[in-house]
């Protein structure tokens, strides 16, 4: 058996996802959530794991750097790899949305404003309703924008709606539903496609 390379998204979902891959007996035994270490391997050495940057997965799965990789749907619509997505682990359920000031109106016809961390998101999404926008990218707090007059609308994600009420703001409109998905290297589904099954059934095995 050839052995594969998993990137996995820092952050919250990756404390579930090693939860996860454990229940399937896959353990990573040095990996600890205060390590610095980058790359860890599973018991037998099979599997290589590579911790990243959640915006990056995508990219190193779309590069081939690594065979598979566990992250946020956000970030695979935000990078727009091309890549194959073919399982939802259901970790980290939130949503797409819309959102502004409860007040705002704006006028059809005219371009709007949209700050935002997912450009190509909400691009994606206003072009699908064939309205003109332009984007402003924020890393920080998004909905500082519209109230302070920088932004129409911000395109965010929202888990539980409160940081939107306690700024003043509302969702206008849901975009998706998103969660912690599976993604594999389209060359790697090819050469390595028993491995892959093989990581996929497991985890398919706990999730049911």
């Amino acid at each position: 058996m050839q052995s594969i390379t998993l990137a996995l998204a820092k952050g919250r979902p990756a404390k579930s996802t090693i939860d996860l891959l454990k229940k399937t007996g896959i353990q990573f035994n040095d990996f600890h959530e205060k390590s610095r270490k980058l790359v860890f391997y599973n018991d037998d050495q099979s599997i290589k794991l590579i911790f990243v940057k959640a915006l990056d997965v995508p990219t190193y799965v779309e590069k081939g750097a690594a065979d598979i990789g566990i992250v946020g749907k956000d970030n695979i619509l935000e990078s727009q790899a091309d890549v194959y997505e073919l399982l939802d682990l259901k970790i980290g359920k939130c949503k797409f949305a819309v959102a502004g000031k409860k007040d705002h109106i704006s006028d059809q016809g005219q371009q709007l404003t949209i700050a935002t961390k997912y450009p190509n998101i909400a691009k994606n999404h206003f072009a699908k309703k064939g309205q003109s926008i332009e984007t402003v990218k924020l890393n920080g707090s998004v909905e500082l924008a519209p109230l302070i007059g920088l932004a129409d609308y911000i395109v965010d994600i929202v888990e539980t709606g409160s940081t939107l009420k306690e700024n003043g703001l509302v969702v206008i409109e849901d975009i998706e539903t998103i969660s912690t998905r599976l993604i594999v290297n389209k060359a790697s589904f090819a050469t390595k496609s028993a491995e892959v099954q093989q990581f996929i059934n497991l985890l398919k095995s706990t999730l049911e």
